[in-house]
């Protein structure tokens, strides 16, 4: 019983954090329009330099998960060690996904599934979102187990 009411707080407060940061001019279905993808020249001109690893972010209008990653790290995620080493691309569910990218464990069912790409190929994946340290902790793991040069936390 009390682990279906912390559900469901839960997700009541990740509806007021996602509601809170809307805009005004927020669309009907309650989303901003928000371009879903970097590919070709646009990827050329924002990319800092073409990386080994790439982070693949599946997403949907609506998804409440989404918009809580997107506030919690996604102004901050390309200037993490992470994200430097692992730039994020962001693809909808609904949609193709952009050619080079082989996915090796089937087409994601949730929202947000983050895919970790080696020259465009899976290697690991984070399925949903609860907070940032779950997000870390297995980003973190999945680039180190694929053998990624990061800092080491610790010092």
């Amino acid at each position: 019983m009390s682990r279906i009411v912390s559900h469901t707080i839960f997700a009541a407060a990740a509806v007021i954090v996602g509601l809170s940061g809307m805009p005004r001019d927020a669309r009907a279905d309650g989303e901003t329009a928000q371009p879903v993808t970097a590919t070709g020249t646009e990827a050329a001109a924002t990319a800092p330099a073409e990386s080994e690893f790439k982070l693949l972010m599946v997403e949907q209008v609506g998804c409440v998960y989404c918009r809580m990653w997107e506030h919690d790290l996604g102004p901050i995620y390309p200037k993490t060690p992470e994200g430097q080493v692992a730039p994020l691309e962001r693809v909808d569910l609904h949609k193709p996904f952009p050619e080079g990218i082989t996915i090796t464990k089937g087409k994601p069912l949730f929202t947000p599934t983050f895919i970790l790409l080696r020259d465009g190929v899976e290697i690991d994946r984070i399925e949903g979102y609860a907070s940032e340290d779950f997000f870390w902790g297995l980003l973190g793991q999945a680039l180190q187990d694929a053998g990624a040069d990061l800092p080491d936390p610790n010092g």
